[in-house]
């Protein structure tokens, strides 16, 4: 009986789960035994028979209408020094091939992309691209579609890096304006006629782009005829305008040029007599200013424009130069005034020598007339002038101070015009004027570039 009550339960088990398998496998063979209904597909082959891809849809009639429409994936790099940007697109383009269409289905079959190298293509290519290449990861990535009425869909995913001509007289404060520009390589305006598509009113993914230097403030779509010597081609464009965001350059490069011009201006409060502080810097700032010009030079493009980057550069720089150039001028002035201040020293030491020479001369010559005085006196003689070397010195002694004084008054004239101004007072003039120009400068900078 123990035996019984263990066994019976396990038999029961074995049975269910057998049930379960045989209706599980029953199931399966009735599906795999079915018939899908595919009845309302073509018969691609049948489509196929009498297709000539070389030739286009058409031929001998009116020329083809290829409508294009264009996704933006992504702006990868936009690079002034090579003049270029590089953009992954889809590209959709839609025409009608008669041959192609069918009456079985109102339904629109979507096709494998190896079923393209069946089909006749528009040979569709970017004019201003340097480089482009298709995606294969981890099929081909490409897109076809038939219509009933044979209006076949083409997109396809491009990557490719196209040409810009840039304007950067005003960098880093400018606006840019690319082109991307679709036209036929061997199909002239006979054959193929290119149109922008009805839904493009907009560039789809373009709102949604963060690009690190720019930003997109308007596109536009563009048609246009060009006329070469093999005949007429159509080509649409597509315009978009760039504006490069300034914030970066501003915390680069503007800000560090100011604050280094602020700093030359620290020498007009360091005492004259502390030659090595004020020198060293003034020499420091124009080093570094000259290292900020040709770091931010080295990312550019050397073009014959000059960049209102570089024009503050040189505003910076000057502004550096000239404080240093200041110094030199108020040191020469204060060595000058020094220099005359010991002139007039030694001019006062030697009148005042010349005064007591003069003095003792003028006694000496006293004593002898007083003494001819009394010989002639003892001799009834007078005499008619007064004989002596010292009477002759002291003469030309008063003719020469006289001709002494009208020469200085000359010369103090000439120097009045040419007074030298005391250093100190340099220094506190170049306190005002130095930042009161550096901010008229600025504001004459910043109107110019930005307005």
């Amino acid at each position: 009986m123990e035996f019984l009550t263990w066994v019976f339960p396990a038999l029961v088990l074995l049975c269910t789960q057998q049930h379960r398998c045989i209706r599980a496998m029953n199931d399966i063979g009735d599906y795999i035994g079915s018939n899908i209904e595919i009845s309302w597909l073509p018969n691609l082959d049948d489509l196929m028979k009498g297709y000539a891809r070389n030739f286009r849809p058409g031929i001998g009639g009116p020329p083809v209408n290829v409508a294009l429409a264009i996704e933006v994936a992504s702006i990868d790099h936009i690079s002034e020094v090579n003049m270029e940007y590089t953009m992954t697109v889809f590209l959709h383009q839609s025409w009608r091939d008669d041959r192609l269409s069918y009456n079985h289905t109102n339904e629109t079959l979507g096709l494998d992309s190896r079923f393209v190298d069946k089909l006749w293509l528009p040979d569709t290519f970017i004019v201003n691209a340097k480089s482009a290449w298709f995606h294969d990861v981890t099929v081909e990535n490409k897109l076809i579609r038939l219509q009933p009425d044979g209006v076949i869909l083409y997109s396809i995913r491009i990557t490719s890096t196209v040409a810009c001509d840039m304007d950067l007289s005003k960098y880093p404060m400018d606006e840019q304006e690319c082109m991307l520009d679709l036209e036929s390589y061997g199909y002239s305006s006979e054959d193929i006629v290119y149109h922008w598509s009805e839904n493009q009113d907009e560039i789809h993914g373009l709102d949604k782009l963060q690009l690190a230097q720019f930003t997109i403030t308007n596109y536009q779509f563009t048609t246009e005829m060009m006329n070469f010597k093999s005949g007429q081609f159509p080509r649409l464009s597509l315009h978009f305008h760039l504006r490069r965001n300034r914030g970066v350059y501003i915390i680069q490069s503007y800000v560090p040029s100011i604050l280094l011009v602020a700093m030359s201006w620290v020498s007009f409060w360091i005492s004259q007599s502390a030659v090595p502080a004020r020198v060293s810097l003034g020499i420091t700032t124009v080093l570094t200013m000259t290292t900020l010009m040709v770091s931010a030079r080295s990312s550019l493009p050397r073009a014959s424009a000059i960049k209102a980057l570089d024009v503050y550069f040189w505003i910076c720089y000057v502004f550096v130069f000239a404080a240093l150039v200041e110094y030199a001028f108020a040191h020469f002035n204060a060595d000058y005034m020094k220099k005359q201040k010991n002139k007039l020293k030694a001019r006062r030491q030697s009148a005042e020598i010349n005064v007591k020479n003069a003095i003792v001369l003028f006694s000496l010559s006293i004593a002898g007339v007083s003494q001819e005085l009394a010989i002639s006196n003892r001799q009834h003689r007078i005499p008619r002038r007064l004989p002596g070397s010292y009477g002759t010195i002291e003469i030309e002694t008063g003719e020469t101070k006289r001709q002494q004084i009208m020469k200085l008054d000359k010369k103090s004239g000439l120097k009045s015009l040419f007074k030298p101004i005391d250093a100190d007072t340099i220094d506190i003039y170049a306190r005002a004027v130095f930042p009161a120009a550096f901010a008229a400068v600025n504001v004459i900078y910043w109107v110019a570039y930005t307005m």
